[in-house]
């Protein structure tokens, strides 16, 4: 048996706290301005490539990166809020991301912008399995009343999504008609997370360090659980893969393929896709999982049919339609995936759980779209988006049959 692990214990108050409820919401922006901020360079791609010549598969390469960041960050870091506390795990998360700004805006180049990436991708792995963990423990303080609440998992998963649907419509907007589109987005986006990270300083400790007699576990499961959880880790690679895709080469499949070279529209695909993930979890999140996984496992193949329907016969409609309906089923897909993931986990080690899950969800952010170019590179875009709509559709029924076998 695993030695006896105690969980961390959230600092004593029974009555509810204005000031733990104050902290929620200071959490919630700064999980949607961190994750914004990691597909603020979406629709700019193209622009990227022509400053710094560079082509569409080294495209993927600076978009899939991050991953390595991320991996980093959840795997190394992502597990210490469970011990030292999530505040001081999150204010340092912000302000990763914020000299990650910093770098895009005066570091140019190849080299600058791979750095750059890297350095996205930690803050990002700082700050998901923190954040989420955190918003469960603020809520609960802030609503004693309200035991085992939806609302945390809600807010977190659609934050998420939200930042990421956020990212790329603004880049798109200051693209097409701001000053210096290369510059400006990420000089406001590190001043967003600069402040943030000091309003997140004032956001209260839940984790008593100092009831803690045992070093929680980073990876822990509860009995019986392992199969649950991988799948629903297989679940959340596939719904990040396609996200991954539409935010690696949604701007280039909209220039080479639908033939448009407008920043504003090529930020729109990844945008409809982030934008109806969160939208379907806002109108169906509170359904139960067995629910949430037939809607999404209904819409995810349908998108992607739309999606190479799109590519064959280039029409800009279809091919958003397609990314939002995959962005719905996706969206649904990993809402579900993530609360089997906590259920999946021993109490003491949420955080090292659900950085163990998104490593293994960027983890198909960033492989994905580079398999996909280099495909793509030896058969075409369109026969390679079949193939793949196909693979992934097949992997999603899998993956849900895993989880309930």
């Amino acid at each position: 048996m695993p030695p006896a692990c105690q969980t961390p214990v959230r600092s004593p108050a029974t009555a509810p706290s204005r000031r733990h409820a104050w902290g929620f919401w200071v959490v919630a922006v700064a999980f949607a301005t961190l994750m914004a901020f990691g597909t603020l360079p979406t629709p700019l791609w193209p622009m990227f490539a022509a400053r710094d010549h560079f082509g569409a598969t080294m495209v993927t390469v600076a978009f899939a990166v991050m991953v390595l960041g991320i991996s980093v960050g959840f795997l190394s870091l992502g597990h210490l809020s469970d011990r030292v506390g999530r505040r001081v795990v999150l204010v340092p998360a912000l302000l990763t991301s914020a000299t990650a700004a910093l770098l895009l805006t005066v570091w140019h180049g190849l080299a600058g912008l791979l750095v750059a990436r890297v350095v996205t991708g930690l803050g990002a792995g700082l700050m998901a399995s923190t954040a989420t963990a955190y918003l469960d423990d603020l809520y609960a303080r802030a609503h004693p009343d309200r035991p085992g609440s939806a609302t945390p998992g809600l807010v977190a998963a659609v934050v998420n999504l939200g930042g990421l649907a956020i990212g790329p419509l603004l880049a798109g907007v200051l693209g097409q008609w701001g000053p210096a589109p290369l510059t400006t987005p990420f000089v406001l986006a590190g001043t967003a997370l600069a402040v943030l990270a000091a309003l997140a300083a004032t956001a209260p400790e839940t984790v008593d360090r100092r009831a803690l007699r045992d070093r929680p576990r980073r990876f822990g499961l509860r009995g019986g659980a392992r199969a649950a959880f991988a799948g629903a880790a297989g679940t959340g690679f596939l719904a990040f893969a396609v996200m991954g895709f539409f935010a690696a080469l949604g701007a280039v499949m909209i220039r080479d393929v639908l033939g448009m070279s407008s920043v504003f529209v090529a930020g729109m695909a990844p945008f409809a896709l982030f934008a109806a993930s969160a939208v379907a979890q806002l109108a169906l999140g509170r359904l139960p999982a067995r629910r949430l996984v037939a809607v999404g496992l209904a819409l995810y193949p349908v998108g992607l049919a739309l999606t190479a329907v799109a590519l064959f016969r280039p029409v800009l409609a279809v091919f958003l339609a397609g990314a939002a309906v995959t962005g719905a089923g996706a969206g649904l897909l990993f809402k579900a995936a993530v609360g089997e993931s906590v259920e999946a986990a021993r109490p003491e080690s949420r955080a090292g759980v659900l950085a163990v899950f998104f490593v293994i969800s960027y983890v198909g952010t960033g492989l994905v779209p580079v398999a996909f170019s280099l495909a793509s590179h030896a058969w075409g875009p369109r026969p390679t988006v079949v193939a793949f709509a196909v693979a992934l559709s097949a992997g999603a029924v899998l993956t849900t049959r895993l989880r309930r076998g």
